[in-house]
């Protein structure tokens, strides 16, 4: 039996491969779209489903295009350029909706519609590898290739902002330049307001020599380098040793975020603005109400909401967090109406979240392991109205299942925010309310 079948793409799956039937078996096709007949080579037999490989598109399918990335099939950082914009928001929709019908066995009453941004140059935050590779003649600087630890031999990203993607091969010569060119792994991105900063992962003090030569790079392109000679606590700035804050803006609400290079902050600028718009406005915060946000960060949502002149309480895990919601709070001149607690919300109880008291209204937003222990603990807060902000829709899923059938919220609406164009990450919102009106 040859491993060169030719497939016809039915739909894609969660990871935005192909689905094709061969023999009475399902093939998830790599590189392939719904509607088109593709040439793919067999990589992975298993019981169930065949993995392949699209090895040439026989015909097309309507939303192909010509990906804009030279590096497309080789770097791992997106996987959907090949698929127009239109037909890849479609896709991020379906799979929510799928999600929430087959996990969660709920139906929105109604579909949001989809929060986009640019497409290009979104990309605000990175990690970007640094490798020494001998048989490639010096330093590769980028993303991983494809389910690989090796790096892309990248010479520009189209996702990162252009400044930065401009910085890929100065980073290779630089580095390649210094004494400590194995000992530098990794260079995180951050691109805030007024200043670009990027965290060289040290393992080793770099040489008086190098220190020289990282200062007029810093210089050259206009960046501030911090060093990480450890774990995230232990980054400081290097050059220049004074710089504008790293700091994002919430226009709509009059709102300045300072940030730490290595703190969680959305990866999308414009779509996040977006996102906090919507939350607030479907949360609908009054002057006077209890509203709670948990898993707050830096107060990303909670400084938003409180500028309605609802009480708002920050809920987050994190103790260095907490306190740079409070600094951003006092900056933004929202400390009287704010109220930021450190509890770990995967534990929840309702005793736990009893200490919040009677709240009228809630957001929740988590990482990928979603909220489960919270919306079973509501309890006696039993907010009347919940929004809940997702990076997963399986999580959101089983989440809106124990919300709906189990503590008898409806799920009034749910949409997809397009955080991350040309990759199959789905990022949502959906609105929960009490009653059976």
């Amino acid at each position: 039996m040859t491993d060169d079948w030719t497939l016809q793409i039915e739909s894609l799956d969660h990871e935005a491969h192909g689905i094709a039937r061969q023999e009475g078996k399902v093939v998830f096709v790599e590189g392939a779209l719904p509607g088109e007949t593709v040439r793919a080579r067999i990589t992975r037999r298993k019981t169930q489903f065949d993995q392949a490989m699209t090895l040439a598109v026989l015909h097309p399918g309507p939303s192909r295009v010509v990906p804009r990335c030279q590096h497309f099939g080789v770097c791992g950082g997106c996987n959907m350029q090949h698929a127009d914009p239109a037909a890849q928001i479609a896709f991020k929709q379906r799979i929510l909706e799928d999600n929430l019908a087959r996990i969660g066995r709920v139906k929105p009453e109604a579909l949001l519609p989809t929060i986009q941004g640019p497409a290009w140059g979104y990309r605000q935050r990175a990690r970007l590898s640094v490798r020494l590779v001998v048989k490639k003649g010096g330093v590769l600087v980028g993303f991983h290739e494809k389910a690989s630890s090796f790096v892309a031999d990248m010479s520009r990203c189209e996702i990162l902002p252009p400044h930065v993607s401009a910085l890929i091969i100065p980073l290779r010569t630089l580095v390649m330049a210094l004494s400590i060119r194995d000992r530098l792994p990794q260079v995180e991105v951050a691109v805030g307001e007024f200043v670009t900063v990027l965290v060289f992962r040290v393992l080793e003090p770099p040489s008086l020599e190098d220190e020289a030569k990282i200062r007029a790079f810093a210089e050259q392109w206009q960046v501030q380098i911090w060093f990480q000679p450890k774990g995230p606590d232990s980054v400081k700035p290097f050059h220049p040793p004074e710089a504008p804050e790293l700091s994002y803006t919430l226009p709509e609400f009059g709102v300045v975020i300072p940030f730490g290079p290595t703190e969680f902050t959305q990866v999308n600028t414009a779509v996040n603005r977006v996102l906090v718009g919507r939350a607030v406005r479907m949360l609908d915060p009054q002057p006077g109400e209890r509203v709670a946000d948990l898993f707050c960060g830096l107060g990303n949502f909670t400084l938003a909401l409180a500028r309605s002149g609802a009480q708002v309480t920050g809920v987050e895990g994190s103790l260095p967090l907490v306190e740079r919601a409070k600094q951003n709070a006092a900056r933004n001149g929202l400390s009287g109406n704010t109220t930021f607690l450190v509890s770990n919300l995967f534990a929840a109880t309702e005793e736990s979240l009893a200490v919040l008291g009677p709240v009228d209204k809630l957001l929740i937003d988590p990482p990928r392991d979603g909220a489960v222990e919270v919306v079973k603990s509501l309890g006696r807060m039993s907010p009347e109205r919940i929004v809940y902000v997702s990076c997963s829709p399986a999580t959101l899923a089983r989440d809106a299942q124990i919300l709906v059938h189990q503590q008898g919220y409806r799920l009034r609406a749910a949409g997809v925010a397009n955080m991350f164009p040309h990759t199959a990450h789905v990022e949502s919102i959906a609105l929960f309310e009490r009653g059976s009106g």
